[in-house]
């Protein structure tokens, strides 16, 4: 007997209540948070190494400067090595370099052991989980329209580490020691490694599915997303990616900001405001715990910040961003104190929401001069530069303040050069810069982010 088709039943293919997209961020922004857990921890530690090896604070300062040098000089090349090795495999060897950077911090006897550990393992594992991760995790897992909001999240997960880890490492630091901080976060490493293991994949078309926001129609995988140099070592495609990129004035204008973020959030902010607020009788517990502080209003900002960044063009966002940042840190040597005030409180909440809400409009403009599939290892070279400004700041605060006594020159340096990079936003053009880079292809793709 045939049953008429009006009353035949078909079985509506089932799709899960959660986008896989969501699982793998979620365990990709454990991952960011780890890393970023170990190098926030750096300015708390300072005093206690210096203390137990006698150690000046150029030397502690030199080995957090390699330990950011070498983080940001890491990420490109990690993008790299992501588009050819596979997401997995990248970042749970990271975690592993991280775990033993850590651990093995508690054994050393030598200054030459800090600058290998925090430089060379730490700033190799954390940069392979930097910001740029995010930025490819968002690339190949959201559309377009989702992915400034992602990137935003992804942001903030540097804010939480440092939200998560650095008023334990402080409590550690003063009570039992400083070494146990450090297993600390070599355990929080190790166990995300086999999360990562299970949880994600390098696309969704590894898995049979769309891109978060994709309709039903579209490829399973977006073709503006796998970069066409792919094939080619990972080197050469970040060499060659930062070849192309030069000729553009644009990439020329976001690594100097850039340079001037990390100058003025991880090189000076994140390094040494914990011993500057000591120097003025200010616990170093007390202090943490306000730099924890900025982690907390820094997740509301930078997410804050993806979010308007669909809306509102990232070039006037950027300028607003570091003219408050500038003016605010003008402030600072007049505010620092042995107890917490208004004034300072206030500084906290802007700083905090201000802290890296540069990043999403910056990943934004990286998409829209030099197209998705470049976008992150562009990213990866405009964020070394961002993390080659923050090496720089933070032996050039240990040196102004083992040559002053204080960090009066550092705050007031850092808020000039944050108030002439608001400026230099403005003179990034609005549109894609055409002819200044290889195409390749992509040249209907790129209007369309513009």
């Amino acid at each position: 007997m045939t049953i008429p088709a009006a009353t035949q039943v078909t079985t509506p293919t089932r799709r899960p209540a959660i986008h896989r997209a969501w699982w793998v961020a979620l365990v990709i922004l454990g991952a960011l948070v780890a890393a970023a857990g170990f190098r926030s921890s750096t300015g708390a530690l300072l005093e206690p190494l210096e203390s137990e090896f006698g150690w000046s604070r150029a030397t502690t300062s030199g080995a957090v400067t390699a330990n950011l040098v070498i983080y940001g000089l890491t990420a490109p090349f990690a993008a790299a090595l992501m588009e050819r090795f596979g997401l997995r495999r990248v970042v749970c060897l990271a975690l592993v370099l991280v775990a033993l950077g850590s651990g093995l911090t508690t054994v050393m006897t030598a200054p030459w052991q800090l600058w290998l550990l925090w430089g060379v393992f730490v700033g190799v594992g954390a940069g392979a989980m930097a910001l740029v991760l995010g930025a490819v995790v968002a690339n190949r897992w959201f559309v377009e329209s989702r992915r400034s909001l992602v990137t935003g999240v992804f942001s903030a997960a540097g804010a939480a580490g440092q939200l998560v880890f650095l008023p334990g490492i402080a409590a550690l630091a003063t009570g039992p020691g400083w070494r146990w901080s450090a297993l600390v976060v070599t355990g929080a490493a190790l166990l995300l490694v086999p999360l990562v293991l299970l949880v994600v994949r390098d696309r969704p078309a590894d898995l049979g599915l769309r891109p978060l926001g994709a309709h039903p129609g579209e490829p399973l995988d977006e073709p503006a997303t796998r970069h066409t140099g792919s094939q080619v070592g990972p080197g050469r495609l970040a060499v060659r990616t930062l070849r192309e990129s030069t000729r553009s004035r644009t990439f020329w204008i976001l690594v100097g900001t850039f340079w001037i973020c990390g100058w003025s959030t991880n090189g000076l902010i994140g390094t040494h405001f914990i011993p500057a607020a000591h120097d003025h009788g200010m616990p170093e517990t007390t202090a943490a715990g306000l730099l924890a502080l900025i982690g907390v209003f820094d997740l509301v900002g930078t997410i804050a910040s993806g979010w308007l960044t669909d809306k509102v063009d990232p070039r006037l966002l950027l300028c607003g961003y570091y003219g408050v940042r500038g003016l605010s840190l003008l402030f600072v040597p007049a505010l620092l104190g042995p107890d917490i005030h208004p004034n300072l409180f206030i500084f906290i909440v802007f700083y905090g929401l201000d802290w890296v809400a540069t990043v999403p409009p910056t990943i934004a403009l990286c998409r829209r001069h030099f197209g998705v599939a470049r976008s992150g290892v562009v990213f990866g070279w405009v964020f070394a530069s961002h993390m080659v400004g923050a090496g720089v700041a933070a032996s050039y605060a240990g040196w102004v303040r083992q040559s002053t006594g204080d960090y009066f020159t550092a705050w007031l340096t850092a808020g000039g050069l944050c108030l002439f990079a608001a400026l230099a936003c403005l003179a990034i053009s609005r549109s894609p810069e055409r002819g200044s880079w290889s195409s390749e292809g992509e040249d209907a793709e790129v209007g369309a982010v513009a």
